[in-house]
């Protein structure tokens, strides 16, 4: 079953000066400033990490998603919210074409935790962070394809 584009965005929307439960993204290593960034929230396990949106809708499981155009200047934030303070896994997206999926030769790619990317999805082990009750800020560097593998442009100390 395709991906519903608009699934998971009304629920992932933050709202003006609401206190949580919710993360706040900090982008780090952005290519350049063409397409789009999309957040997305799973469940931070095994099964559901990545699944289909439309598969963890229909069994009541988590899936947030909130989708930006990318900001021609400045430092880039993204804030998403979350039903509860618990576990979850996020993944952020820089849809550089524009088509809504991750393509690892055009797209790049970061995860919460800032797991080093082989040629698989990093495990739900690694990337889960802990939501608190109110705002939880979470710094996410992006990967982007380089040589046969995908890494962060630079490395920041």
């Amino acid at each position: 079953m395709p991906s519903t584009p608009d699934l998971g965005k009304a629920e992932g929307q933050c709202r003006n000066n609401e206190t949580g439960p919710a993360f706040q993204v900090a982008v780090d290593g952005l290519k350049d400033r063409k397409g789009k960034l999309k957040l997305e929230v799973y469940p931070a396990n095994g099964t559901d990490f990545l699944a289909d949106d439309n598969v963890l809708v229909m069994a009541g499981k988590t899936f947030r998603r909130v989708e930006v155009p990318l900001p021609a200047t400045g430092a880039v934030s993204l804030c998403i919210r979350v039903p509860r303070a618990g576990s979850y896994a996020l993944s952020l997206l820089h849809d550089r074409d524009g088509n809504r999926k991750f393509g690892w030769t055009v797209d790049g790619i970061g995860f919460s935790n800032n797991p080093k990317l082989g040629w698989s999805k990093p495990s739900a082990q690694k990337v889960a962070i802990v939501a608190s009750s109110g705002i939880t800020l979470v710094p996410i560097t992006l990967n982007y394809r380089r040589g046969l593998g995908m890494s962060p442009l630079r490395y920041s100390n």
